[in-house]
């Protein structure tokens, strides 16, 4: 059974997710401190998705996600966000975040969110798998690895995805719109947004000169291009 995780203080909050998220065919590993988050991390190590509240009572959700991203890059992590926090957001995905949702949500908005992180991170079938190379860079999609000049770029899910999708595309414009579709699905309702932040992330670990990006490339009034 795919497991878990929810951070959460408020113990309404979180007894709500954990039904709703049983009901769904997920075994729920519970949190109320970032600590203790931390703590059922080392214990389950097999945990595919983390969802980390904002506003904690020893560490906030930004520094929890922070500690899980310095050793690793796959799981998948979801922050709950207040509606109103536009910066809790972008700070979030900034930190490592693969997507947010904000208070409140429905059980079903929560649960295709996970549902999706998870079957990103079941990666292509073997029989597809191929090698990638453009410029500096070489993917496996087999390995889920990228490379730049022959040194490796650890990537979360979503990075490599989107990675992905440049590579497979060269050249071509990309609008805003079809990299949503194509990372995080047809039935995501999020914000555009959420592209545009983890381009920034991405730019940080993969251009020369991030002032001046080379690779991944704005195209105005439109969405991104890949130029390696």
């Amino acid at each position: 059974m795919k497991k878990v995780l929810i951070l959460e203080d408020e113990m309404n909050i979180r007894s709500f997710v954990v039904i709703n998220l049983k009901r769904a065919g997920y075994e729920v590993i519970e949190a109320g401190t970032g600590q203790e988050a931390l703590d059922r991390l080392q214990q389950y190590p097999d945990i595919g998705v983390a969802i980390l509240d904002i506003m904690l009572p020893d560490m906030d959700g930004f520094e929890v996600c922070r500690r899980i991203r310095a050793t690793n890059k796959q799981m998948g992590i979801i922050m709950l966000t207040a509606r109103t926090q536009e910066m809790d957001k972008v700070t979030g995905l900034m930190t490592g975040a693969d997507d947010y949702v904000t208070k409140p949500f429905s059980p079903a908005e929560l649960t295709a969110r996970i549902d999706a992180l998870f079957r990103r991170m079941g990666g292509e079938n073997t029989a597809s798998a191929e090698v990638l190379t453009q410029g500096p860079f070489v993917m496996n999609t087999r390995n889920h690895t990228l490379e730049k000049n022959g040194e490796r770029i650890r990537l979360t899910q979503v990075e490599y995805a989107i990675v992905k999708l440049f590579m497979q595309n060269p050249g071509r414009a990309l609008s805003r719109e079809d990299i949503l579709s194509a990372v995080w699905g047809r039935e995501y309702e999020g914000e555009l947004k959420i592209v545009d932040v983890n381009i920034r992330r991405l730019r940080i670990k993969i251009e020369d000169d991030t002032n001046n990006p080379s690779y991944i490339t704005t195209v105005w009034g439109l969405g991104y291009k890949w130029g390696a």
